[in-house]
């Protein structure tokens, strides 16, 4: 494994800090989790403040290396744990409870930034995208699965209107050779498409997104991340997500209003049910977007969102509809070989 001299060189942009903390630090400390630790820029600032306490998790193994050097710091007020925030539950003792939960979602700057792991259409090396604690490897997908489920990762998990004609053009590549690297399947994405130079994003960003978020199955992570983290967070504490994707802020947008007591009814003669069990207090579904600053400073925060939702005083109930919402892509996913 890399150590932490490998990656210094790499810029670590935790996304709306300055956001996260002003809506972390309106009380005084309180009990943190950090459910995307990456190089521990949240977990570092929440330190920083008087009285906290930080149970972080990250399935990335290079995030063990930070997650050291936090720890040598902050001995008593920081924990860390290498393991999927699904499996929070798993992690973390059954009676605890947080003031905040904060999810990061996406991919880190030890992923994107390290040419070697395959996650980056400018890499040079095998295609791999694996974050951690993964069944299958990008270059796997390319190469077993069969033209119907590629089509389907890049049109559902990556919007990729191409991608027809890039799953057809992955299978007859891979009769002549197995296509292992990246730059094999950059040729494919750019020989798929029409050349669009108005596009402000690369023509290969869609397709490596999708079998990146196949591959980490994103979706499954999220969703039974989001249950899970709810059922730790306490009266009145505090779940912050922040997402990059339309997809992501779909299912976090989805869970927070149709748990909450700002559900939108099915018709406006349709009486509002006094006893019904919420999970979230007067969700407003207003997104906190990266300043103009942040943005220069920093261009992937350009499509960073931010929601929060507040802890209701219901007990925890499984939130059922919230898997059946998204069933498809659900299933999509399970068909990992």
């Amino acid at each position: 494994m890399k150590g932490i001299s490998s990656f210094e060189s790499f810029p670590h942009y935790p996304v709306m800090l300055d956001q996260v903390i002003k809506i972390c630090s309106h009380k005084q400390g309180g009990n943190f989790i950090d459910c995307t630790f990456g190089c521990g820029g949240y977990s570092k600032a929440i330190l920083s403040l008087s009285n906290t306490k930080v149970i972080s998790i990250d399935r990335d193994k290079h995030a063990i290396d930070y997650a050291s050097e936090i720890k040598k710091n902050y001995k008593e007020r920081f924990t860390f744990h290498s393991a999927k925030f699904s499996n929070l539950d798993k992690v973390i003792e059954e009676n605890f409870k947080a003031d905040f939960i904060i999810f990061d979602l996406g991919i880190s700057s030890l992923q994107i930034f390290n040419l070697s792991r395959g996650f980056s259409f400018r890499s040079k090396d095998r295609i791999d995208m694996r974050m951690g604690l993964n069944s299958i490897s990008a270059e796997e997908v390319l190469n077993k699965y069969s033209f119907k489920t590629l089509k389907n990762i890049l049109k559902y998990f990556g919007d990729e209107k191409d991608c027809s004609r890039i799953a057809t053009n992955i299978i007859k590549e891979r009769k002549k050779n197995p296509i292992i690297s990246v730059p094999a399947l950059v040729n494919i994405i750019q020989n798929s498409k029409k050349r669009n130079y108005k596009k402000k994003i690369n023509i290969c960003t869609q397709t490596f997104q999708a079998l990146r978020i196949f591959v980490n199955n994103e979706v499954s992570e999220l969703i039974n991340g989001l249950i899970v983290a709810t059922k730790y967070l306490k009266e009145g504490g505090k779940i912050i997500v922040i997402s990059f994707h339309s997809l992501e802020d779909k299912i976090i947008k989805f869970f927070f209003t149709n748990y909450s007591n700002n559900k939108s009814k099915s018709s406006r003669y349709f009486p509002q049910l006094k006893n019904e069990k919420i999970l979230f207090e007067n969700y407003k579904n207003s997104i906190i977007r990266p300043t103009e600053s942040e943005v220069k400073k920093n261009p992937p925060s350009r499509s960073a969102k931010l929601r929060c939702a507040t802890r209701s005083k219901d007990s925890f109930f499984y939130p059922e509809d919230l898997k059946k919402k998204f069933e498809y892509y659900l299933n999509l996913e399970s068909e990992h070989v």
